[in-house]
């Protein structure tokens, strides 16, 4: 039996011992403040509620640019709304027809909060609501007040639309816009991720059974990750009144996030505390030393996720702002639990954490006993490592390689769970509407926008954007009260987000733009809409996405660098965790941007991959996947500095941390795999792709490239030249030798 080094000294920079000692020795004051300040900031982030994104806020470049040109002229559209009436026989000039619009009309009229309701039998421009076939009408009207309050005025009249169609059982009556799309996806996002909270915690509780056979030890870590989770929003809620966020966006990702890694910390240090106990250490001792090692390898591993997640400052845009802020609020309550009211708990706790065994499960799971699966990988990747790196190597290579062919877009209507009313009526309104739905919005700005230049210029603008055939009529034109704005509707070829729709985008900013009001003295003008905001947005991506890069793998260095006192460490642990996230890019591609996965995970393509989703997957995943990197090392390193050669601290080491890797990777997987289910796309794709990754990463990564490069790497793993010797050191476990025996691996 190998000896616990229970002797070796804390050393004054391990930061997760002291807090370990401390919670030990005021127990109450851990446990019952964690307590309160879950309560409290719960309850305050509730009472606050969260404040909503501005559409400039969604948007990137000169589609954001265009769009606050509009709010600061107060020139924000109100919420408009749609209903079509649609009849295979009959055509609008029939008298069944006319009354089913006159009825839906009346209905309408009548309700509190709708405003300019356009009837198409009186207006003057009315034929723009008449389909050519003459089988389908649009009836078109707003909602009063604030736009993005609009959603919670929408129900009522929804219902009297939903009412009054009854009295006409030929026709298709149906509404579809702004407000009711966003009352149908926000009420499916609701009933989605309450579903996924309640699968959470007893999936993850059974895991953790399997893993600890009794109820307290599998308890101890649901609970802090849940009650972490619920401290996260609140203090999230506050967040977004200083800064702006997408809530919903953001919600879910805490609660991903927050249960995956609440649970791996947890659990880190729980499995060490109760292996240290098995092999003889007096409970204070085990404590001790479950914090001076996974409790250090908590602390860096957790710090490593919060430098990826501050990569996301450097996009430039603020849906990635309020990411960052939510993931970071996030580890870091998971950390300060698993740091503080674990230690606090188990120290109370002692030996009375294994209660609540459940027969034939987990026999023996505390003790330093060796994984004979990955005893059995590692023996032949360490005999033939060349071999098995080439093949691994190869195999995530080419499971990258799609990456290339990746396609980007912001998810609109389309992308939405094609079996709720709102989108099949919206993509009704395209059959029948073309080029509605995706429109350029040319904003121009100018001392008096009615000025015969200008007006002259708006004109010819027009014009010449019909004559590309690109662009298509009506153009619509709208001003300011103050004569200061306008806003050019241009109808656009295409989609929204297609080649043809893209095509006419650069053809209205290079050539058509240019050609007419930049030749006007005193008028700035910039291009949104759905196809700009979708361009820009991917474009700034691809611009910042370097300095992203630069930023999160370069202090990611830099903390590896003074954990393991190495640099070919760090080096050697970016290279393999870029590759396991390239392999997830690649693999995400695969099941997303085509239709052979449709019927398996319950989607409808739209070829494309969310255009946030590329960057927040790689801070996520570089972050996420380091944890168990950290983790394993820091028992290789461990094993080293007490004087085992490189090859058997790294089979032992892997072997050692095999179990807990794996519980922690299955549990990972298992919550990702949750929201994988959800019906919104966009959760779709976070929660496959984070599957992927964290499941390459537990098994290719860990199981065969990491022992494999550090195999053929030998002691230049521990490289360190002379000149960085003065940096601090973050090692998580202080050196002590092992027997001579043992350090020739005998």
């Amino acid at each position: 039996m190998e000896r616990s080094a229970t002797s070796a000294t804390l050393g004054p920079m391990n930061l997760a011992a002291r807090a370990g000692a401390w919670s030990a020795r005021h127990w109450k004051t851990a446990l019952f403040g964690w307590l309160v300040f879950a309560i409290v900031a719960m309850t305050v982030g509730n009472l606050a509620g969260h404040r909503q994104m501005k559409d400039s806020d969604f948007a990137s470049g000169e589609a954001a640019t265009a769009i606050t040109m509009l709010e600061r002229a107060g020139m924000t559209q109100p919420a408009m709304e749609n209903v079509l009436i649609q009849s295979r026989r009959a055509v609008y000039t029939e008298p069944g027809f006319q009354s089913a619009i006159g009825g839906i009309v009346q209905s309408l009229a009548v309700e509190r909060n709708v405003v300019n309701v356009l009837d198409p039998r009186t207006r003057p421009d009315g034929a723009n609501l008449i389909a050519k076939d003459g089988h389908s009408v649009l009836i078109q009207f707003d909602i009063s007040g604030d736009p993005n309050k609009a959603q919670d005025k929408i129900a009522p009249i929804m219902k009297a639309v939903t009412g009054a169609a009854t009295a006409y059982p030929d026709f298709s009556i149906r509404e579809v816009g702004q407000a009711s799309a966003n009352y149908e996806i926000n009420n499916t996002f609701k009933k989605d991720f309450a579903n996924a909270e309640r699968l959470t915690i007893p999936l993850t509780l059974i895991i953790l059974l399997a893993a600890f056979g009794a109820l307290v030890a599998a308890g101890l870590p649901v609970l802090l990750a849940f009650s972490a989770v619920l401290a996260s929003l609140g203090l999230f809620a506050l967040v977004t009144h200083v800064t702006t966020a997408d809530w919903q966006s953001v919600s879910a990702v805490i609660l991903l996030i927050g249960m995956a890694v609440g649970i791996d910390y947890s659990l880190f240090y729980l499995r060490r505390e109760r292996e240290e106990r098995a092999v003889g250490a007096e409970p204070r001792e085990a404590l001790q030393r479950a914090a001076a090692t996974s409790g250090q390898a908590v602390l860096i591993s957790g710090a490593t996720v919060l430098i990826a997640m501050a990569g996301m400052f450097i996009a430039g845009n603020k849906i990635f702002t309020g990411m960052a802020f939510g993931t970071m609020i996030v580890v870091l309550c998971a950390m300060l639990g698993s740091l503080s009211v674990l230690p606090a708990a188990l120290s109370k706790l002692g030996d009375r954490v294994d209660r609540g065994r459940i027969p034939f499960v987990g026999k023996h799971k505390h003790a330093a006993n060796e994984s004979r699966f990955w005893g059995f990988v590692l023996d032949r990747v360490l005999r033939r490592p060349l071999l098995w790196s080439a093949l691994a190597g190869g195999l995530l290579l080419a499971a990258a390689s799609p990456t290339l062919s990746m396609h980007t877009k912001l998810p609109s209507f389309t992308d939405m769970p094609r079996e709720l009313q709102v989108v099949k009526t919206y993509k009704d309104v395209i059959a029948a509407f073309p080029g509605a739905p995706s429109p350029a919005e040319v904003v121009v700005r100018a001392p008096n926008v009615d000025a015969p230049g200008i007006q002259a210029a708006m004109q010819q603008l027009a014009m010449r954007a019909v004559a590309t055939g690109e662009m298509f009529e009506p153009v619509t034109i709208t001003e300011s009260a103050d004569h200061t704005v306008a806003d050019v509707h241009i109808p656009l070829a295409g989609n929204g987000d297609n080649e043809a729709s893209l095509a006419a985008l650069a053809t209205l900013r290079s050539d058509v733009l240019p050609a007419t009001l930049a030749n006007v003295e005193g008028v700035s003008y910039a291009v949104t809409g759905n196809t700009a905001g979708t361009h820009d947005f991917n474009q700034q991506m691809k611009d910042r996405m370097p300095f992203v890069f630069a930023f999160v793998l370069g202090l990611a260095f830099l903390l590896l660098l003074v954990t393991f006192r190495s640099v070919v460490i760090p080096l050697t642990a970016i290279c393999l965790n870029l590759l396991s996230v390239g392999a997830a890019y690649g693999l995400l591609v695969l099941i997303f941007q085509h239709t052979w996965a449709e019927g398996i995970l319950q989607f409808t393509s739209n070829r494309s991959i969310t255009s946030w989703l590329p960057m927040f997957l790689f801070v996520v995943l570089f972050g996420l996947s380091m944890d168990y990197h950290v983790f394993i090392l820091s028992r290789i390193k461990e094993l080293h500095d007490r004087g085992y050669s490189t090859e058997e601290a790294v089979s032992r080491g892997i072997r050692r941390t095999a179990g807990t890797v794996t519980s922690a990777a299955i549990i990972m997987v298992a919550v990702f795999a949750i929201f994988g289910t959800l019906r919104l796309i966009m959760m779709k794709q976070l929660g496959v792709g984070l599957g992927l990754a964290v499941l390459i990463d537990a098994t290719v990564i860990r199981g065969v490239l990491l022992p494999a490069t550090m195999k053929m790497l030998g002691e230049w793993n521990w490289y360190m030249p002379r000149w960085l010797q003065g940096l601090p050191a973050l090692t998580p476990e202080p050196p002590e030798r092992a027997p001579r025996g043992l350090a020739r691996g005998i």
